[in-house]
């Protein structure tokens, strides 16, 4: 299930922090292990020491949550993180936004960018100045109907039922297309959903959303407080590998809540 090993990427800055809590908010939902990470340049004599007093702090804002630190060294800070979590066997790694973008939407920067679209592991990115609730409410899958969206349904429903949540299964539709068909998609995901993972009718449901752009759209539905938002990723992803296309990003940009994108193929 998503979240028995979380990494979270810490840095020194509102971001930082705001992945830290929802990376602690993950672990106390699924009884996971959570490392705390600081990737750091190869070129500076001081750097590792200071990655070193870095997690020392961000231990301290866990408030003795348990937890382990790890430090590694690379160029790119989003590179680090990922071959990290391949080595520590983490299956999801926890980034935050960027400092500078919108309150309550997710602003991505160069580390969670690198990750977006190379990961190995799952990625998860909160909105600014998101505090993570005492609950989960929901799991939300945006959904077309194509290989990779069928994987993410899979996966989202067996954590739902883990988790005992409902899960809710979102088609986006800002094209004008006739809505019929991507109504039936969604029938044919919701079997997909209850099937291989034994929720009951009544945990999965689905809405198509319409409007005008891919932010109007998402603003058509409701978001309650707690909601996790699961996107695929694209065709052009290689084998286990995370790579968001155009309109996921999209969502991603314009979502309220956070956001798990998986890698291609993702067990």
């Amino acid at each position: 299930m998503i979240g028995e090993h979380v990494l979270v990427g810490y840095a020194r800055d509102t971001g930082g922090r705001e992945a830290l809590e929802l990376a602690r908010a993950i672990v106390g939902l699924t009884d996971g292990k959570l490392t705390v990470a600081s990737v750091y340049p190869p070129d500076r004599p001081a750097a590792a020491g200071e990655a070193h007093a870095l997690l020392d702090q961000a231990l301290d804002l866990l408030d003795g949550a348990t937890a382990e630190a790890a430090v590694h060294e690379s160029r790119s800070v989003g590179r680090g993180l990922s071959v990290l979590a391949s080595r520590i066997g983490a299956d999801i790694i926890v980034v935050g936004s960027t400092g500078g973008g919108a309150r309550g939407r997710i602003t991505v920067g160069s580390t969670a960018d690198h990750l977006l679209h190379a990961s190995t592991e799952a990625v998860m990115l909160p909105p600014a100045g998101y505090t993570p609730p005492e609950e989960l409410s929901r799991i939300t899958v945006a959904y077309v109907r194509r290989p990779q969206c069928d994987e993410a349904v899979i996966r989202a429903a067996l954590a739902a039922l883990a988790l005992d949540v409902p899960l809710r299964l979102l088609t986006l539709n800002v094209d004008d297309a006739r809505p019929d068909p991507l109504r039936d998609d969604l029938a044919l995901a919701i079997r997909l959903a209850r099937d291989s993972s034994g929720l009951p009718a009544e945990a999965v449901t689905a809405e198509l959303a319409e409007g005008d752009d891919v932010a109007d759209a998402l603003d058509d539905v409701d978001w309650p407080e707690g909601e996790l938002l699961v996107c695929a990723s694209s065709e052009d992803a290689g084998a286990h590998r995370v790579f968001l296309g155009e309109m996921a990003l999209k969502v991603l940009r314009a979502a309220p809540c956070p956001v798990t994108v998986l890698p291609r193929g993702y067990s």
